[in-house]
């Protein structure tokens, strides 16, 4: 069985303090060229593929998801050589089902101060690099089988930033599987909502944990 990668991401972000999980921390840089190439082409799976965040503010954290619109890759030769993907920011769900969440917290999210949603209904992920990953005493990834670094140009809100992350991605056949565990800084997208510890216990971190589980099967 050969192990390859199906980013996507994306992305996205929320708020970090007390309690917070800990993903490995992403690398972020300008954005760069995207991969191009063509070969056997694999379409993701979105009714079984989740992105998801858990965001932070002072003694407590929020979950939400995200499903992703659409995306596929393609490999060439037994590598990835291009990919792009969707993640539907409208789809977000968020794990408590309490009223403050659904009538509060939600609707906050989806506006202006967060993703402003009904301007920017999506965001999108494009493969720039994959390498394979090897850990070692300064960079253990917190992903069992991390086998490689992913590279992509993730866009939320129309910035561009370039993220990098371990992942752990297997191939069987006609399916790929993902899995990748990582943290960004929203302000990177400009998501500053919050951030200013003179807020005391309403701060909301920049830090944000992103969990991506993804499947995409050989159109």
């Amino acid at each position: 069985m050969k192990r390859w990668f199906v980013p996507g991401v994306a992305a996205l972000f929320f708020v970090g303090c007390a309690n917070a999980p800990k993903g490995d921390e992403a690398r972020i840089s300008e954005k760069q060229q995207v991969a191009e190439g063509g070969g056997e082409i694999f379409v993701v799976d979105t009714a079984e593929s989740r992105v998801k965040f858990t965001g932070h503010g002072v003694g407590k954290n929020h979950v939400g998801r995200f499903t992703l619109g659409s995306g596929q890759l393609t490999i060439k030769g037994n590598e990835i050589s291009s990919g792009s993907f969707v993640i539907n920011i409208r789809s977000m769900q968020l794990d408590s089902k309490e009223n403050m969440f659904a009538g509060k917290l939600g609707p906050h999210l989806m506006s202006g101060d967060f993703f402003d949603a009904d301007k920017f209904g999506s965001a999108r992920f494009e493969i720039t690099g994959v390498e394979p990953y090897r850990p070692d005493a300064a960079d253990t990834s917190i992903v069992e089988g991390a086998n490689f670094r992913v590279s992509g140009n993730f866009t939320l809100k129309d910035v561009t930033r370039n993220i990098s992350f371990p992942a752990r991605v297997d191939l069987d056949g006609d399916q790929v599987r993902a899995k990748a565990n990582f943290d960004i800084d929203r302000t990177d997208w400009n998501m500053n909502y919050g951030n200013d510890k003179t807020l005391k216990d309403k701060f909301i971190s920049e830090k944000v944990n992103i969990e991506l589980d993804l499947e995409a099967r050989k159109q």
